[in-house]
């Protein structure tokens, strides 16, 4: 017979689990009033888009932020779905400086992958998961107005110029933008872009409070070789040194000169993050802990 004066065990558990997840969510409350109505810019590649529990847990992530007031807009990659989509067609993948070289038949198969393909099965992935997402390019409303970045690259746009009108319509009526990197250049054709770049300078058009790039690493390293040696927290200025010691790795530094130039456009705070983690994004925005690498302006770090 139950006296009353103690509760059975497992009731207890459910007790403590129950108290567990509430702290959870009192720990979260600041955060969410702090960046309620402010724009989150997420470049989303790696693995976070092609393991499918990343995938679902990615789009979750995102569902969330919109529900709580978070106006995320979402840049994608889809580098491996390009190269397997180029050699179905025979065609082998070139790289200069870590940049993939275009030609014109690549640049139609960049195109159909990025907007006939890993776009819209990104917008369906979000809107699975309750939110409501829509498929943007590039070249929608000039969004990406770019340059040849280089000859040797063929139709690998640069950005001269975001016009950001249209998604901050879609953003003001309560969507998602998940936009395909892709830009119309001088002579009026369509140009590949470095997903990472995009982020960054649509971010600073945007004027979000944070940018975020998944990646498939932890974070940034002080020493490659020492995977001990995770920076969780480094200025503007220490990111300049680092970038002119040699110490980054190649596949690093397009998103750190993306990054240092978003933030000079008025981008509060930038994250690297390891998108193989489940629930990356809000253990980010809404833990005190935080994870990854996390970059700031040198005025708030005194």
């Amino acid at each position: 017979m139950n006296t009353g004066h103690t509760s059975p065990l497992r009731a207890k558990q459910m007790i403590a689990s129950t108290m567990g997840k509430a702290r959870i969510f009192s720990e979260a409350l600041p955060f969410i009033k702090a960046y309620r109505g402010h724009t989150m810019v997420i470049k989303y590649g790696g693995s976070a888009m092609i393991d499918d529990q990343l995938r679902e847990t990615f789009a979750d992530d995102v569902a969330l932020l919109h529900l709580v007031g978070i106006k995320p807009v979402i840049v994608h990659g889809g580098g491996p779905h390009i190269s397997s989509a180029m050699k179905r067609f025979g065609i082998e993948p070139r790289w200069v400086e870590g940049l993939r070289v275009t030609d014109a038949d690549t640049m139609r198969i960049v195109q159909a992958t990025l907007v006939g393909e890993v776009n819209p099965d990104t917008v369906r992935l979000i809107n699975a998961h309750g939110a409501v997402a829509a498929g943007v390019t590039g070249l929608d409303a000039n969004t990406f107005e770019v340059t040849q970045a280089d000859e040797r690259l063929g139709y690998v746009g640069e950005i001269q110029k975001v016009n950001s009108g249209y998604l901050i319509r879609l953003m003001d009526d309560g969507l998602i933008p998940v936009v395909a990197p892709v830009g119309r250049g001088p002579d009026g054709l369509p140009y590949n872009i470095n997903a990472d770049t995009a982020a960054g300078s649509l971010a600073a058009a945007l004027g979000a409070e944070k940018l975020v790039y998944l990646t498939d690493v932890e974070g940034l390293y002080a020493d490659l070789a020492d995977t001990n040696s995770l920076i969780q927290r480094l200025t503007i200025s220490r990111l300049t040194e680092l970038l002119g010691s040699g110490a980054i790795s190649k596949g690093m530094i397009p998103k750190l000169i993306s990054l240092r130039e978003a933030m000079a456009g008025g981008v509060k705070q930038s994250h690297i993050l390891d998108g193989r983690v489940q629930h990356a994004l809000l253990l980010e925005m809404f833990t005190p802990e935080g994870i990854g690498t996390m970059v700031m302006n040198d005025a708030d770090a005194r």
